[in-house]
Order: C-alpha cells, then sequence, then structure tokens
C-alpha cells in the first residue's frame, strides 16, 4: 500500500495503518494529571505533531525515537495547524516500507551541484589554499558524505543533499558579490565558505532520520571542520616537504570558528578579518531566504495571508506572491 505524505493530510482523515517516522516524543501531564504523549512524526513531505491521550510510562517508553511505527488515529485542526490523535501503534517491520519516503532530499541533481562546487574551488590560484582545498576533495569517503549530508535537523537545508546545495548556493553568490570588494582575498572566501559548514558530515546522522552523531554532540561541526583543516594541512606538508603558512591556515580556521557571528550562535570566536564577516553574512543571507521561502511553500492553508509564527525567524511570514517572481 502507497504511504499516505503528511504534506496531503488534510482535517478529518483518518489514518488505519500508516507508517511515520518519529523524529521526537515527550511524556507530558494534562491539567487534569493524566499523561499524554507529544510525538513528532515525519516523512520527507514534512512533519506533524502527534498527541497520545491516557497514556502510560511503559507505552511511551516503546516508542523508539528516531525509529518507525505504524498508526492508527485521525487528522484534526489544532489552532490552525494538524495535529494527529494516536488511537493506535504497533512496530514498523523492516522492508514493510521505503525508507527514501521518510527523509526530504534536495531538489537539486546531487552530482551535478557537486561538480559546479568543484569547477568553482579548481579557480582557487593561491597554492597552499588549494593544495588544501584539494585534499578535502580527495578524500572520497567524507565527500561521500558530503553530498548526502543535511544542512541541519530542523532549520535551513534540513535534508538530504542540502549541505551541498547550501554551500554551493554561497559560492555562486560569493562569485557575483567578491567583485564589489576587490581588497578580500576571493581565495580565502570561496575556501573558507567551502569549510564553514563541512564538520557537518560528520555532526549529523542521515541514514534513518536526520538527527545528530555523539560526535556531533561532543564537538559540533564548528570545532570539527577547525581540527580537520589542521589534519589536512599536514597531509598537504607531508605530500609537498613544507608546511601551509601558519597566517594562512589561522585565518582560514578562523573564518570556520567565527561564522556565526555571535557566541549566542555557537561561534567560539566573533570574525575579526573582513573575509570572516563576508562569510558570516553570505551563511546567513542564505540561510534566512531559504527558511522564509520554506515557510511559504510548507504552509498549509493555501487561501491565508500569513504563516504561522516561525520563533527562529521571530515573525509571521506574508505569503503572497504580488510581484509573480515565485510562480516558476
Amino acid at each position: 500500500m502507497a504511504h499516505r505524505f503528511i504534506g496531503e493530510l488534510r482535517a478529518g482523515d483518518r489514518l488505519e495503518d500508516e507508517v511515520f517516522l518519529v523524529r521526537s516524543k515527550d511524556l507530558r501531564t494534562t491539567t487534569a494529571g493524566g499523561l499524554y504523549v507529544h510525538a513528532v512524526l515525519c516523512d520527507r513531505t514534512g512533519q506533524l505533531v502527534a498527541r497520545q491521550w491516557q497514556a502510560t510510562d511503559a507505552g511511551f517508553q516503546s516508542i523508539p525515537e528516531g525509529g518507525f511505527l505504524r498508526f492508527k488515529g485521525r487528522v484534526e485542526n489544532y489552532k490552525g495547524n494538524l495535529q494527529f490523535i494516536i488511537d493506535a501503534m504497533r512496530p514498523a517491520e523492516a522492508g514493510s516500507f521505503e525508507v527514501a519516503d521518510y527523509l526530504p532530499v534536495a531538489k537539486g541533481d546531487p552530482e551535478r551541484m557537486f561538480a559546479r562546487l568543484t569547477e568553482i574551488l579548481g579557480n582557487i590560484k593561491h597554492v597552499d589554499l588549494k593544495a588544501l582545498i584539494g585534499e578535502f576533495l580527495a578524500d572520497e569517503a567524507l565527500m561521500v558524505k558530503f553530498r548526502r549530508a543535511p544542512a541541519a535537523v530542523n532549520m535551513h537545508h534540513a535534508y538530504i543533499g542540502g549541505l551541498l546545495e547550501h554551500t554551493l548556493n554561497l559560492l555562486e553568490v560569493a562569485l557575483v558579490v567578491l567583485p564589489r570588494y576587490p581588497k578580500l582575498s576571493r581565495d580565502l572566501v570561496l575556501a573558507g565558505l567551502f569549510l564553514h559548514d563541512i564538520g557537518k558530515a560528520e555532526e549529523l546522522c542521515f541514514d534513518t532520520s536526520i538527527g545528530y552523531t555523539d560526535n556531533g554532540q561532543l564537538l559540533g561541526h564548528i570545532v570539527q571542520a577547525a581540527m580537520w583543516i589542521e589534519q589536512k594541512a599536514a597531509a598537504v606538508a607531508a605530500r609537498v616537504g613544507r608546511p601551509v603558512p601558519e597566517p594562512v591556515l589561522r585565518t582560514l580556521q578562523h573564518i570556520v570558528l567565527s561564522h556565526h557571528g555571535q557566541y549566542a550562535f555557537g561561534s567560539p570566536k566573533l570574525p575579526a578579518i573582513p573575509e570572516a564577516i563576508l562569510v558570516h553574512y553570505l551563511d546567513n543571507l542564505d540561510a534566512k531566504v531559504t527558511m522564509f521561502l520554506s515557510e511559504i511553500e510548507n504552509d498549509r492553508d493555501p487561501a491565508g495571508h500569513w504563516t504561522n509564527f516561525n520563533k527562529a525567524l521571530e515573525t509571521k511570514v506574508y505569503k503572497p506572491d504580488v510581484m509573480g517572481a515565485r510562480g516558476g
């Protein structure tokens, strides 16, 4: 039986034996003192808040966070959003569903995107940066993960191939912006953009669901990328017989360490060179624009002019395309 995707569900629909991926779960208490399960179910078309009333701790413990279950229940409208009321659930047998139905995927062709990315990086002229980037590109195991990794769990580009798409977007925008700032190092900016989020290939897991690896929880992508730069620089030195000049190495690491732009957002350093501030703002630009567009595309009320409030964006999003720019 074909899977009924979350993006197709409407209030009033009943599901009899549908498989969903459990992204998160929480056991909560009602105002009357009873227990209920609050969970987030997902597939590649979106996510759906689910509740099970009159829950038990044993039942809650049996729900596999990051795993698959078969659900029976009904879809309701709650404060402008859909929610799923769980009547029953049971294990989903491996092989009885397509895992690909549950992981969102970038729209672009990954091989074509990666070819364009390597073409742009191939234009780096600085001999040491070129060698260092070449070490990353030659690491086939890392590049396989880089091509598949999402750029986030929930925020922007949170789908298979999202990291590659986000990185390529930044490189393309940089090619347009950099001629306006001729005193900046084009090579340093391009290398910094390529490496700023590369640690997410290790930080995130994405085989059956998108989440954090142990290394992701312990180190995070910023520290991971800075460590990899050090390791790849050592490999370059061993291969060519001389070290990567320390000022080049440290400024590249600084771009990675400062690209979130604020201590509160996880940057251990603030941008202290002009190339770093450009990388930060280009990164933020692509992330925020993508989040705004995703809010519009994923909104469940096609007749309404506004999305629901988005906490990360700190606003509702106005949906009408008054200039017709998004028609295609």
